[in-house]
């Protein structure tokens, strides 16, 4: 183990439902393989708050937090790659050596509950202590809502230094919820220009989905949602249509009137039974669908045999089934081009308002919250 060992101040949360509480822990020392990283933002995403609800059975206490971005403050022994000074997003972690991970597919890695999900090391130790007893975290391999996070090299993905890139205290969402939605329409999906894509729930990964189906060259492009500021962001990042489902007396039908026969592909960001089923019926023959959303970790749905038997795909995707370090650079580099201005869905908030931020973006006052350090 590496001698480094810093205060932090992190939001922690003592039992399930609980409020976030800033208190001062003990990081480190770090593992040979991990790094200490300067957070200068990390996004508040769905999956945090969620497992802040004790839908994930996380040992207390314990600290979320999973779209850091910041500064390798400190490196252990055998990380070679990265630096002192270098600027990095923080994703999901993967072991890099099962067949999964060999195979470009990272976010099925055999190891990703205990990387991601267990609250502690694969070892059982803890990357923080209070008053001398374990914090839990390694929350996707991160644990970010802190002014300072352990990671492993495994799962930084190093950023080009230059003043032409995004803000780095906004690049945090690229590691999850961002990469959700691009990853979806880029690895998974894969559609070709011209062809008609419609998205659920336009949220971060959503309207993530309808950038990269923007990028794609998708037409129509269908942005589904009830938040009447959601539907005219969407419009703004590249929709040619948007509804309201509330609005329409069939959306089916609403749907059919403007793809045509069916939409090609479909993304649901939702996760309800409902919004599954009108996902897959929306879809011509053959089509495929991409269910993205998680309301829980049994969350059961009922569709029709015959809508899969005429030819339809439905299939489930976690993190984009993305490789961060092939796409978050590809995004930042659009973002350049001025083809995914995803800094268009983000509000800032100083760290210590977290539940001003968490409360906004469960209200869908604001898409994607980013908490921000001094």
């Amino acid at each position: 183990m590496s001698q480094h060992a810093v205060e932090a101040t992190v939001a922690l949360q003592h039992a399930p439902g609980a409020p976030f509480s800033l208190e001062s822990v003990e990081l480190g020392p770090l593992a040979a393989d991990e790094i200490l990283v300067r957070m200068a933002g990390v996004g508040v995403c769905h999956t945090d708050w969620t497992a802040a609800a004790g839908t994930v059975p996380l040992p207390t206490p314990y600290v979320l937090g999973h779209e850091g971005a910041g500064t390798v403050a400190a490196v252990g022994a055998q990380v070679s790659t990265l630096a002192v000074g270098d600027q990095v997003v923080l994703s999901f972690d993967a072991c890099r050596s099962c067949p999964q991970c060999r195979a470009g597919h990272p976010a099925y890695c055999v190891l990703s509950a205990a990387l991601n999900y267990t609250g502690t090391r694969p070892d059982g130790t803890t990357t923080m202590t209070l008053k001398g007893r374990p914090v839990h975290g390694s929350w996707f391999g991160q644990s970010s809502f802190a002014t300072h996070a352990v990671a492993s090299v495994r799962n930084a993905v190093k950023i080009p230094a230059g003043s032409d890139g995004p803000p780095l205290d906004l690049l945090g969402p690229l590691g999850c919820g961002l990469l959700t939605g691009a990853g979806t329409v880029f690895r998974v999906l894969r559609p070709q220009a011209g062809q008609s894509i419609v998205v659920f729930g336009l949220g971060t990964v959503g309207l993530s989905a309808v950038m990269a189906a923007a990028v794609t060259g998708c037409d129509p492009l269908v942005g589904v949602d009830p938040h009447p500021d959601r539907r005219r962001t969407a419009e703004a990042l590249g929709c040619t249509h948007t509804l309201d489902p509330a609005a329409v007396e069939d959306l089916g039908w609403a749907l059919a009137e403007i793809t045509g026969l069916g939409a090609d592909f479909t993304v649901d960001t939702v996760g309800s039974g409902a919004v599954v089923r009108q996902a897959l019926e929306a879809l011509r023959t053959p089509g495929s669908c991409a269910t993205l959303g998680l309301q829980a970790l049994e969350n059961e749905i009922t569709i029709d045999q015959g809508h899969l038997l005429m030819g339809r795909t439905l299939t489930g995707v976690i993190e984009g089934d993305a490789e961060p370090r092939v796409l978050v650079p590809r995004l930042i580099e659009l973002w350049r081009q001025g083809r995914f201005p995803f800094d268009r869905l983000v509000e800032r908030y100083p760290f210590h308002r977290i539940e001003d931020a968490v409360a906004a973006a469960r209200a869908g006052k604001v898409v994607k919250p980013v908490l921000v350090f001094d």
